[in-house]
């Protein structure tokens, strides 16, 4: 059962309220999400493009701008170095396409997810090499990379590395950390420590790969003072947001100003290629949302790095015809509807071996399936991790014969610094909080499991799922002005949820299970003697079911099958608008339920 943790933050709501000119509701539910006082309010709710952090808070930031300078103006090659998620490939795209319109000989390239694995490589490198490239631009990767990048440097390349990922270290005997650096020209990444940089963090270090370089187009393309700036900035904002969004990104401080704004340009791009992707997905007159860019558009570019190779989708972006970029969009689209039939059955298969490769005893499940496709190991993982409210890590085997990972974090733990004290038994290893990638060598599995779990520190508790409520809030208080009021919340996901509230004591008289898949439970009731709005669950209807018969037996389950029930009970709640045929009523989506 999920453990309910209802906040109780203190703030002057009605002061704020009065100020801001919304309900003390809207006010003590950003106040929950950390936003502390009247202005931090006023930019959480009116956030601006002109209140970004100035890029060059950036570590290193101004070494890499005039280093591109110097080369353009020398029309020396510059060659950006992505990697093959969405984040990597829209920061590709917004290098390239910023560093052309400075006048720069640019391409890219991206790794192969098989062959290569994540980020800049030898092959890469010796690639780059032999086609007489200047200088080497990563994005997205490059902060772990020290052998690869150090080969780039003694064949004479220059080097910039934009990154955002965590930064390497070495644990001392004393338990202090010396920060590993690569070999490069410049080194930016918010990530970096000020005790390396000797200088202030970057105010908001939570930016992905996209961000990081639409922020060096934004100061390159101002030091170049480059025809239409601006047009190019807002369009490559859009890639930033998709970006953003598929990284899962906390949609916070300035990254919800770019999500805002960025997911706008989105949808009025004038990119061919990814104007087709948003037709062949059924979106096009959309407003485009963080559900859109996350579980729609970003799987479609994702699937190509997982099933083929990542530079269809960024070949896509730069598909000049409308008709190609259609085909192209519709070719990533069938992919990603691949992707999702493997998904679906390797998630079935992960939850069948669970019990057998340590669940329940073990509180990092380390799943060994060799026949898995490796590109959907971290989809796997985080599937797993869901159902078990646990770190979870989905190994397969390689056709090198080399054990290749994924792994998917909880809150409690740090899954990057916890595989750190793990590191002599990888190849190789990257990642950060949440989300982490692995190789082994074969016949490693059963000695990383064991350490793993005997390094946890974790408790039972941290394993129980907890659902942050903003406050209790009556449903007689739910009116549809209220509900509406909480789109000035948007944008919403990570970092940012949509509002949740408790009610007490809600009597259910009836459901009815609806949907092909038996996945959506419609229910009637009363509070305090007054009819509740419709309430409704996403979920599994079975399930629904044998959980009322499980906890409160069969004659209660027959009478609310009958519409005459009366079982009480409290409700943890989202409200929401529903339009049906023209009209719009208040819906409560029901999130988790406690029967009396």
């Amino acid at each position: 059962m999920a453990k309910w943790m209802v906040y109780h933050k203190k703030e002057d709501f009605m002061g704020i309220a009065r100020a801001c000119g919304i309900s003390p509701v809207l006010a003590r539910v950003i106040r929950n999400r950390d936003v502390i006082g009247m202005e931090a309010t006023r930019r959480y709710l009116d956030g601006t493009m002109d209140m970004l952090h100035d890029p060059y808070l950036l570590p290193d930031m101004d070494r890499a701008v005039s280093l591109l300078e110097e080369k353009i103006r020398k029309g020396l090659t510059v060659r950006v170095i992505g990697d093959y998620d969405v984040d990597g490939i829209c920061a590709s795209y917004i290098l390239v396409t910023a560093l052309r319109a400075c006048g720069a000989a640019a391409d890219a390239r991206l790794p192969d997810r098989i062959s290569d694995g994540y980020g800049i490589n030898e092959r890469l490198v010796r690639e780059a090499g032999d086609s007489g490239i200047d200088t080497i631009l990563t994005c997205d990767n490059g902060i772990a990379a020290a052998g690869p990048l150090g080969t780039a440097k003694e064949t004479g390349m220059t080097v910039i590395v934009t990154d955002h990922h965590e930064v390497p270290f070495r644990l001392e005997e004393n338990g202090d950390k010396t920060w590993i650096l690569p070999p490069a020209d410049a080194v930016v990444d918010p990530k970096i420590p000020s005790s390396v940089t000797g200088r202030p963090d970057y105010p908001f270090r939570d930016i992905c790969g996209a961000a990081i370089a639409w922020k060096l187009a934004q100061a390159l393309t101002a030091r170049m003072d480059t025809p239409g700036r601006q047009e190019l900035l807002r369009e490559l904002l859009g890639f930033c947001a998709l970006a953003t969004v598929c990284d899962v990104m906390p949609l916070q401080d300035e990254n919800r100003i770019m999500v805002r704004y960025g997911l706008q340009a989105a949808a009025a791009t004038s990119n061919p290629g990814l104007r087709a992707l948003i037709a062949v997905t059924g979106l096009t007159g959309s407003v485009l949302t963080p559900y859109h860019a996350g579980f729609i558009l970003g799987p479609c570019m994702n699937a190509t790095g997982r099933l083929d190779t990542a530079e269809r989708a960024l070949a896509l972006f730069f598909e000049k015809d409308e008709n190609r970029a259609l085909y192209a969009a519709q070719e990533l689209k069938n992919l990603n509807d691949s992707r999702k039939d493997m998904t679906k059955q390797g998630i079935e298969e992960a939850c069948r071996i669970a019990p057998a490769q340590g669940y329940p005893e073990n509180k990092v499940l380390v799943i060994y399936m060799p026949d898995c496709h490796e590109s959907l190991a971290g989809i796997i993982a985080g599937r797993v991790r869901e159902r078990y409210a646990r770190p979870s890590i989905v190994l397969t085997k390689t056709e090198e014969g080399q054990i290749k990972g994924s792994g998917r974090s909880i809150e409690a733990y740090d899954m990057f610094e916890e595989l750190n004290k793990c590191k002599d038994l990888f190849v190789r290893f990257g990642g950060h909080k949440m989300a982490a990638g692995l190789t082994l060598q074969e016949g490693k599995v059963e000695e990383f499991r064991r350490r793993i779990n005997k390094l946890c520190s974790l408790r039972e508790e941290d394993l129980c799922e907890v659902i942050h409520i903003d406050m209790e809030l009556p449903l007689r208080f739910v009116d549809m002005p209220l509900t509406e009021s909480f789109d000035r919340l948007g944008p919403f996901g990570t970092g940012n949820p949509h509002p949740l509230f408790v009610t007490r004591d809600v009597y259910l008289h009836g459901y009815r299970i609806l949907g092909q898949n038996r996945n959506v439970v419609k229910l009637t009731g009363t509070v305090d003697g007054i009819r509740a709005p419709e309430m409704i669950c996403f979920g599994d209807g079975d399930e629904f079911e044998e959980r009322i018969l499980r906890e409160k037996g069969r004659m209660v389950l027959h009478d609310l099958r009958a519409g005459r029930g009366s079982l009480c009970a409290d409700i943890v709640y989202e409200p929401s608008i529903n339009s049906f045929r023209g009209e719009r009523n208040v819906q409560i989506r029901i999130k988790d339920m406690r029967f009396h």
